[in-house]
């Protein structure tokens, strides 16, 4: 959460969402620039810093929890928009990549997770070398793998292509389209 505004009952939530080094960091960042609004960062990158990068399943569950923890508190304090860098289908997907199944509560979390639109980034820029990061060689598979998740739960999504500046456009121009926060 980045600045702070008073509590609102109505956040329209934006998830920021897709696979490693695809710029989901840096597009919720701008976007929230943008609108002057709080965002949420990944809590993932934070646990996996702490602990140097190893994680076992059950991890997993706690990374699902804190993220949702940071969603929650940023939103007592948001205005009208709340941009979130990541969400839950990213541990889903982490986890039946990394162990072959999911725990119950990530997907039952997932089934009633609410925002109003996701923005699925694309891996159409350079990978970015990171120790926190897995899977350089497995991208298409896992943009796929985003793709059908969304579809399966019925989300609406938009893939995010193209430079920094043509994803901030393409997001800024269906952000304005839900009609919150128009400039």
């Amino acid at each position: 959460m980045e600045k702070g505004f008073t509590n609102r009952a109505a956040v329209n939530k934006f998830a920021i969402t897709g696979p490693e080094s695809t710029g989901k960091s840096t597009l919720t960042m701008q976007l929230a620039e943008l609108y002057k609004t709080n965002w949420v960062r990944e809590y993932a990158r934070e646990f996996l810093m702490r602990s140097n990068g190893t994680y076992s399943e059950p991890d997993l569950l706690a990374i699902s929890k804190g993220q949702r923890m940071l969603e929650q508190e940023a939103m007592k304090y948001s205005s009208p928009m709340l941009f979130c860098d990541t969400e839950l289908i990213v541990l889903k997907i982490w986890s039946l990549v990394k162990f072959g199944r999911c725990h119950p509560l990530i997907l039952q979390w997932i089934e009633h997770q609410k925002y109003t639109h996701y923005f699925l980034c694309n891996i159409d820029i350079p990978w970015q070398e990171d120790p926190l990061r897995e899977h350089p060689h497995f991208r298409e598979e896992l943009f796929e793998m985003y793709k059908n998740e969304l579809e399966f739960y019925c989300f609406p999504y938009t893939v995010i292509s193209g430079s920094e500046t043509e994803r901030l456009i393409s997001a800024k121009n269906i952000v304005d389209k839900c009609n919150f926060g128009k400039q």
